[in-house]
C-alpha cells in the first residue's frame, strides 16, 4: 500500500516480475476504473492511471417552532455519520456534506420538549427538507408536604426523599426547618419519589422517620 502524493503521483517500488492489481480509494471518491492490472516483466510499468470523481453529497434541513424554543436550539445528527449544529434565529438548521444513508435527527434545548423527540431521516440521493419539530415549554413541577407539630418540643424538621420505596432518603432542606410544611421545587417530570421527615430536638438529636408519603409527578 502506498499514499498519493500532493499531485496525485504514486509509486511502487522494489517488486519482483509478476502480476499486479492496482486498486485506489479515497473517502469520498469514486475512482474509474475501479481497479486496473499491470504485470512487472523485466522493466517498470508506468500510467496506470485512474481518475477520481467526488461522490455528491447531500443536506436535512428543517425548522424549530415556535422561535422561543427553536431558537438557539442543539440539533444532532447520528446514524450514517455524526454531527451537531445550532438552529438560528428562526428556529432554522441544515446539516450538509452528508451521503447517502440513514440518519436520526434530535433537537434539544433548556427548558423545552419537543415533538417528535426525534426523527428518522434516510437519504437517497437528494437532499431532504421540512424535518420539523415543535418546541413545547416544560411546566416546572413542585412536591408540597405537610405534616402535623410532634407533641415534644422540638428545634425543628427535616425532609428527606427517595427513589425507591422505603428507602434509602436522602435530606434536601439545607437548613432546619421550624414550620410544618415543605415545598420541594427539585423534581422531574415523570418520576415518583417517596418521603418521610424527622424532628430534631434542642440537643440536634433527631426522631425515627415519620411515616412515609408518595408523591408521583405528572
Amino acid at each position: 500500500m502506498t499514499t498519493a502524493n500532493s499531485s496525485g503521483s504514486y509509486t511502487f517500488t522494489g517488486l519482483a516480475n509478476g502480476t499486479y492489481a492496482i486498486t485506489p480509494s479515497h473517502t469520498g471518491y469514486t475512482f474509474s476504473p475501479t481497479s486496473q492490472s499491470a504485470t512487472v516483466n523485466g522493466a517498470n510499468v508506468t500510467g496506470i492511471n485512474f481518475t477520481a470523481t467526488a461522490n455528491p453529497t447531500f443536506s436535512i434541513s428543517g425548522t424549530i417552532s415556535p422561535t422561543a424554543g427553536g431558537s438557539g436550539a442543539t440539533v444532532t445528527l447520528s446514524g450514517a455519520a455524526s454531527a451537531s449544529t445550532t438552529a438560528n434565529v428562526s428556529g432554522n438548521y441544515t446539516f450538509i456534506g452528508l451521503a447517502n444513508g440513514a440518519y436520526t435527527v434530535t433537537p434539544s434545548n433548556a427548558g423545552y420538549t419537543f415533538t417528535p423527540v426525534n426523527q428518522g431521516v434516510p437519504i437517497n440521493g437528494a437532499n431532504v427538507s421540512a424535518v420539523n419539530f415543535t418546541a413545547t415549554p416544560q411546566v416546572a413541577h413542585s412536591a408540597v408536604l405537610s405534616w402535623t407539630a410532634s407533641t415534644s418540643i422540638v428545634s425543628g424538621y427535616n425532609v428527606y426523599r427517595g427513589t425507591v420505596n422505603g428507602g434509602p432518603y436522602t435530606l434536601i432542606n439545607p437548613s432546619l426547618l421550624t414550620g410544618l410544611s415543605y415545598t420541594d421545587t427539585n423534581v422531574q417530570s415523570g418520576a415518583t419519589y417517596y418521603y418521610v421527615t424527622t424532628a430534631v430536638d434542642n440537643s440536634g438529636v433527631q426522631s425515627l422517620n415519620s411515616n412515609q408519603v408518595i408523591a408521583v409527578i405528572p
